[in-house]
């Protein structure tokens, strides 16, 4: 099944589940694990809810979490606790007798979905015609299937917070220029720290079609696609003058999906397992600011409560999208994997899913 006719086949939560309390609906989680046992594989990322977190069999960030999705080769059935993206990576890395469920089929990511096929066809030809084959695209982890497919097919890789560094600098001895995608404040941080000038980065906006870019176009080294994550553009340098004036002594920390001015005036930035293992290292009694969702700042100030945590911005709401799985869809999810029903199946095409391999595999293979 292709992923548009799994969208196709969605339908909504039956009503009985929302009106089932969190015992009952606990109880029913716990009751089906149970009984599947190592059948069932349940991955929960990082800024899932407490309510769901708390039956993840492993949590982490979205391509760990695929990762050893498929490394569970006794696991036929994966419920992935996240967005679509990371539930499609699983069931392009899992195997063929592995099958991959989303308990919300809506729960997506508005960063990915900044980078359609069509747009990025457009843009990569009218790139190639300014720049010739001087281009390596490079996409962020958190993208659709098919961008990943269209990086593999042209030579690139994907990268994640974490080795966003090590892959941008590979590219760049590759090729004169990277093409990134889709998120443009990673890229920039990222080339940044490596020594690329903000003069040397572009901006592909994909709604105009346009290069935005003032100056010699052969100096640029850096194209940006013009995509961003909405939680994390919500950090503001108001933010950080504002905590700076309340606590002077507070550090602060965020994700390097922030601005680059934001991300110039923090102590620290990041990946979400950088953030996580910089909070445990923390002295107690420490202060800490975090730029990142408020599920997972939530979690770290509850487990942590020897430091003082805040989140940077006192007004952030968690991920909209990722909050979609809670726990009526999760345990709407089990009965219906129980009752031999696959509605919620990600089910990737073999050839986008072949493609979109290379560009993981040289993402975990090149230096």
């Amino acid at each position: 099944m292709s992923i548009l006719a799994s969208l196709q086949n969605n339908r909504m939560i039956p009503e009985k589940y929302k009106l089932m309390s969190r015992e009952e609906l606990e109880a029913r989680v716990l009751e089906v694990k149970q009984k599947m046992g190592a059948r069932l594989f349940i991955p929960g990322h990082h800024y899932q809810k407490n309510e769901v977190i708390q039956f993840a069999d492993a949590t982490g960030d979205s391509l760990k979490l695929a990762q050893i999705s498929a490394e569970n080769t006794e696991a036929e059935y994966i419920v992935f606790c996240g967005v679509h993206f990371m539930a499609e990576t699983a069931d392009i890395l899992t195997t063929e007798n592995q099958k991959v469920f989303l308990p919300d089929m809506r729960a997506g990511c508005s960063m990915a979905d900044m980078a359609d096929m069509p747009q990025t066809e457009c843009a990569w030809e009218k790139l190639q015609a300014i720049f010739g084959d001087t281009i390596l695209p490079l996409t962020y982890i958190n993208s659709t299937a098919a961008i990943k497919a269209f990086v593999g097919v042209n030579g690139g890789a994907t990268v994640t917070s974490s080795n966003a560094p090590e892959k941008v600098k590979w590219a760049l001895n590759q090729k004169e220029r990277i093409l990134f995608l889709p998120d443009q404040h990673l890229g920039r941080n990222t080339a940044f720290d490596l020594g690329v000038g903000l003069d040397e980065m572009a901006v592909w906006n994909p709604i105009t079609d346009t290069l935005e870019y003032e100056g010699d176009v052969s100096r640029i080294k850096v194209i940006l696609w013009k995509g961003h994550c909405s939680v994390h553009e919500n950090f503001t340098v108001q933010n950080i003058h504002d905590t700076r004036k309340q606590y002077p002594d507070m550090k602060i920390i965020v994700h390097p999906e922030c601005s680059r001015e934001v991300v110039a005036l923090s102590d620290e930035a990041g990946s979400t397992s950088f953030i996580i293992q910089m909070i445990e290292k923390a002295e107690p009694g420490s202060a800490w600011a975090i730029g990142t969702e408020m599920n997972l700042v939530n979690r770290l100030i509850q487990n942590h409560s020897d430091k003082h945590i805040i989140s940077l911005n006192p007004h952030m709401c968690p991920c909209l999208t990722m909050n979609r799985i809670d726990l009526p869809h999760l345990v709407w999810c089990l009965d219906m994997i129980e009752a031999g029903q696959e509605d919620q199946i990600i089910k990737v095409d073999p050839k986008i899913a072949e493609n979109a391999k290379l560009a993981l595999e040289r993402m975990l293979l090149s230096k």
